[in-house]
């Protein structure tokens, strides 16, 4: 046992007063470390913009809501990195499409969404045309 003047503590209950204490002074140095590293990792981590901020139109709107249904999964909207599929930033402002080589135009972008490709499912039996037609309208604003 530890006396003290007004309290007797056992050693296993000092002993979680001073993990208690070290915890304590050292959370807030872990914290900052732990951001340090999140700022330092070069994270595109950013909040995500309404509608209204990007600007969208009504038939966009509409296309972002599909993308975030069956796209956003696999791919990210306002990034070259990919997911699981390639990130989809700047899409229609190439010649040519990042892993098939296609051209990056209506007709070859919306085979791809339809059929498919070996590692991405088909929405042909999901999307209506309207719904395709939705979605293209929003890839173009990215």
């Amino acid at each position: 046992m530890i006396e003290s003047s007004s309290h007797q503590l056992s050693m296993g209950s000092a002993r979680k007063l001073i993990s208690r204490r070290t915890a304590v002074r050292w959370t807030p140095a872990i914290l900052a470390a732990l951001l340090a590293i999140l700022f330092s990792s070069g994270c595109d981590v950013e909040r995500r913009k309404s509608d209204a901020e990007l600007g969208l139109n009504p038939q966009q709107t509409a296309g972002r809501k599909l993308f975030d249904n069956y796209c956003d999964r696999c791919h990210r909207p306002y990034s070259t990195k990919g997911k699981k599929g390639p990130g989809l930033k700047g899409i229609f402002q190439h010649q040519y499409l990042p892993l098939s080589g296609l051209p990056a135009n209506d007709d070859r972008v919306s085979d791809i969404i339809r059929n498919g490709r070996p590692e991405m499912p088909g929405y042909s039996q999901v999307l209506n045309a309207q719904d395709l037609q939705d979605l293209l309208a929003y890839l173009h604003t990215l």
